[in-house]
């Protein structure tokens, strides 16, 4: 899914939500912010693509989750990407030293990705940013 050039703005209630030990509601004021502005460097190039599966799961990646994807970024070392092996799309984390490269999945039970001879390995686009649904509307 392409992403769209057209503004998204939603409100937002004050700057920050304590995790810790709650603010008092006066503290409360709604401001509206973009969504496309904060999420969206290159429109052309950016993507969403769902989450199916559970290899990237220790880096906070969860089945279901939207990943907003920049193709126009370069990848370097430890950036989370989208890649196409052999013709299927996997995300993982890219690992570039040394001149080699591989894929590594942020689950133990997934082995790495070492590109082998005669093997296509494309780094699609680079993950910058995640959306999780808790519940509720949409898909």
């Amino acid at each position: 899914m392409l992403i769209s050039d057209q503004p998204l703005v939603l409100p937002v209630g004050g700057d920050v939500v304590r995790a810790g030990f709650p603010s008092p509601a006066e503290d409360f004021h709604v401001d509206r912010l973009d969504l496309t502005a904060i999420l969206v460097t290159h429109p052309q190039a950016t993507f969403l693509l769902r989450l199916r599966g559970d290899s990237m799961k220790d880096a906070g990646l969860f089945d279901g989750d939207l990943l907003v994807v920049n193709r126009a970024l370069k990848p370097v070392h430890q950036d989370v990407v989208v890649a196409v092996v052999d013709g299927e799309f996997t995300c993982k984390s890219l690992w570039l030293k040394y001149g080699r490269m591989k894929l590594v999945a942020a689950n133990p039970t997934y082995p790495e990705i070492v590109p082998k001879d005669g093997q296509t390995v494309e780094i699609w686009g680079v993950v910058t940013a995640s959306i999780k649904r808790f519940r509720g509307g949409g898909r």
